[in-house]
C-alpha cells in the first residue's frame, strides 16, 4: 500500500529556511518520480520540484529556483524539500506526490498518490 506522510512545515519569518520531509512506504523513492506541490489559498495547486533519481532528473519551478533543493534518502525511503530564503509568497500547504510509472510529469493530475500536506506560513 502506497503511503506518503509529510512533516516539517511551520511558521517562520521571511528569510528563514525549512526542510520538509515525505516519509514513504509501498514504493521506492529511488526509482519513482517524486514531486512537491504547493497550494496557496485562492490559487491552483502547482508543482515546485520534481525528482526522478534513477535517471538523474530534477526540476524546479521558476518561483523557487535557486532557493530549493529536492533530495531523497534511499535508506529511509524519504524525500525532502529544503526551502531557503523563504518569502511570504511561499505560504501554502505543501504536498508530496508520487507517480509510479511513466515520465516525471508536471501536472498534478498525473500523480496517483498524495500525502496529507504540511502547512508553511511565512511572515514578513
Amino acid at each position: 500500500q502506497v503511503r506518503l506522510v509529510e512533516s516539517g512545515g511551520g511558521s517562520v519569518q521571511a528569510g528563514g529556511s525549512l526542510t520538509l520531509s515525505c516519509a514513504s512506504s509501498g514504493f521506492a523513492v529511488s526509482t519513482s518520480c517524486i514531486a512537491w506541490f504547493r497550494h496557496a489559498a485562492g490559487k491552483e495547486r502547482v508543482a515546485v520540484a520534481r525528482l526522478l533519481a534513477s535517471v538523474g532528473f530534477t526540476w524546479y519551478s521558476d518561483s523557487v529556483k535557486g532557493r530549493v533543493a529536492i533530495s531523497r534518502d534511499n535508506a529511509k525511503n524519504t524525500a525532502y524539500l529544503r526551502i531557503d530564503s523563504l518569502k511570504p509568497e511561499d505560504t501554502a500547504m505543501y504536498f508530496c506526490a508520487v507517480r509510479l510509472s511513466g515520465t516525471c510529469a508536471l501536472a498534478a493530475a498525473s500523480y496517483g498518490y498524495w500525502g496529507q500536506g504540511t502547512q508553511v506560513t511565512v511572515s514578513s
